[in-house]
C-alpha cells in the first residue's frame, strides 16, 4: 500500500489521546499544535546532535512534558486564560523553532541529515497469520505500535484505575471540582499533570511526523493538532471513538493526496479536505447529540 492509513492516523491518534486527558481534567490544551511543532523539530535536532534517534525522541518528549506542566502551573498562578495561553504557546513554538533552526543549522527551511532517517518497518510474523488483522497490522512503522500501546494504556487507565476516575471527576462540573477538594484531592494538580501528559503525547506525535518523512519541515504539523482536538469531540470523548475519528481523518488525507494527483490545479483546495470533513462531522455529531443519539461517556 503506497499510503499506510494506520501510519497516517498514528500522529493524530496520539495527540488526541493527550487532548482527551486535558478535556477530562476540565481545561482542554489548545497548545497541541505548538507541542507537535516542538516535537517535530526537537527530535530532529537532538537526534542529529546525539546521534541516537531514541535519545533524541526521549529527551524531546520529556522536555515538552516539563513545558506543559510549567504552562499549566503558570495558568494556575497567574489566572491567565487557558485558551489564550495555548494559542500563545502555538505561536511561540513556531518562532522558537525557526530561530533555533537558523542558529544551529543555518537555515529556516527543510532540514535533512544522514543521522535522521525514516525508521524501518517492524515485522510481527505471528500477527501476519491472523486473517484481516494481519494485513492491517504487520508490517508497520514503530509509531503505529506506539499509538496502539498509548490507546490501550489510556483506555485501561480511564476505565479501571482510581486515578482515572478522579481525573474525570475533576472536570465534570463545578460540583465535581468541589467534591474533589472535600475529599482531599488537588484538582489543579490533576490539570497540571494532564497538560504534561498531553504535551508529552503531542511531542511524540510531532516526532512521528518528522520520522515519517525523514526530515524536519517547518509547519510539518500541518494543522493535525487541530484535527486531533476535533477528534476528541467527534469521538464523543471516548478513546475508541477517537480511534475511529483518527482513521476517518487518515482516510480523508489519503483521499485528498490521491485527488491531488488527478486534479493538479485544485491541490490547495483538496489539501483542506480533512479539515472540511472535521467541520462537517462536528456539525453532524453535535446535531445527533442534541437529539440524544449519543452520549459523551
Amino acid at each position: 500500500m503506497s499510503f499506510n492509513i494506520l501510519y497516517a492516523a498514528a500522529p493524530v491518534l496520539i495527540a488526541a489521546l493527550g487532548a482527551l486527558l486535558t478535556e477530562y481534567a476540565g481545561f482542554l490544551l489548545i497548545g497541541l499544535e505548538g507541542f507537535m511543532t516542538l516535537g517535530a523539530f526537537g527530535c530532529f535536532a537532538l537526534t542529529v546532535l546525539t546521534g541516537s534517534a531514541s535519545a533524541g525522541t526521549l529527551i524531546t518528549v520529556i522536555l515538552c512534558a516539563l513545558i506543559g506542566f510549567l504552562l499549566a502551573y503558570f495558568v494556575k498562578k497567574s489566572g491567565a486564560d487557558p485558551f489564550i495561553a495555548g494559542i500563545a504557546l502555538n505561536l511561540a513554538a513556531e518562532g522558537l523553532c525557526g530561530v533555533l533552526s537558523l542558529h544551529v543549522f543555518g537555515t529556516g527551511g527543510v532540514l535533512r541529515n544522514a543521522a535522521f532517517t525514516a525508521p524501518p518497518l517492524i515485522n510481527l510474523p505471528l500477527l501476519e497469520k491472523i486473517p484481516v488483522l494481519g494485513a492491517l497490522i504487520s508490517p508497520q512503522p514503530p509509531f503505529v505500535y506506539i499509538a496502539i500501546i498509548c490507546l490501550v494504556v489510556e483506555a485501561l487507565f480511564l476505565k479501571t484505575t482510581v486515578w482515572g476516575s478522579r481525573l474525570k471527576a475533576v472536570g465534570l462540573s463545578g460540583a465535581g471540582f468541589t467534591a474533589a477538594l472535600e475529599r482531599g484531592l488537588h484538582p489543579w494538580r490533576c490539570r497540571e499533570l494532564s497538560w504534561a501528559a498531553a504535551a508529552f503525547l503531542a511531542a511524540l506525535a510531532g516526532c512521528a511526523l518528522s520520522f515519517r518523512v525523514g526530515v524536519y519541515a517547518p509547519g510539518g504539523a500541518g494543522g493535525r493538532a487541530w484535527i486531533a482536538l476535533a477528534a476528541v469531540y467527534l469521538g464523543f470523548r471516548n478513546v475508541w471513538g477517537i480511534l475511529a475519528a483518527s482513521l476517518v481523518f487518515a482516510f480523508a488525507e489519503n483521499l485528498s493526496f490521491g485527488a491531488q494527483g488527478l486534479f493538479k490545479g485544485s491541490a490547495a483546495v483538496l489539501s483542506g479536505l480533512p479539515s472540511a470533513l472535521a467541520l462537517l462531522l462536528y456539525a453532524l455529531t453535535s446535531r445527533l447529540k442534541k437529539r440524544g443519539k449519543f452520549s459523551n461517556r
